[in-house]
């Protein structure tokens, strides 16, 4: 019969036992679950929400991609000035 190495620790075994020893980080986790239904239950109320929602997410993933371009663009920048 072949032999089998041992199979490595998984890389979040680490993150989650870590989480298991702070009972509290739970909370960071539920929190956004919460604020989503909330936001339904309020989209459900008034539709027009969800017209503001879609538009501040718009919002918020152009500047996330504008930051993102400018971090880039500055990496770029870094590489070039050290091979030259």
């Amino acid at each position: 019969m072949a032999q089998t190495a041992p199979m490595p620790m998984c890389p979040m075994a680490e993150t989650c036992r870590g989480m298991m020893d702070k009972p509290r980080s739970g909370l960071w986790l539920i929190i956004p679950g919460v604020v989503f239904i909330i936001l339904a239950l309020a989209i459900i109320i008034s539709p027009q929400i969800l017209g503001g929602l879609v538009a501040t997410a718009q919002i918020v993933m152009g500047v996330a991609m504008l930051m993102m371009v400018n971090f880039m663009r500055n990496i770029g920048r870094r590489l070039r000035n050290v091979h030259n």
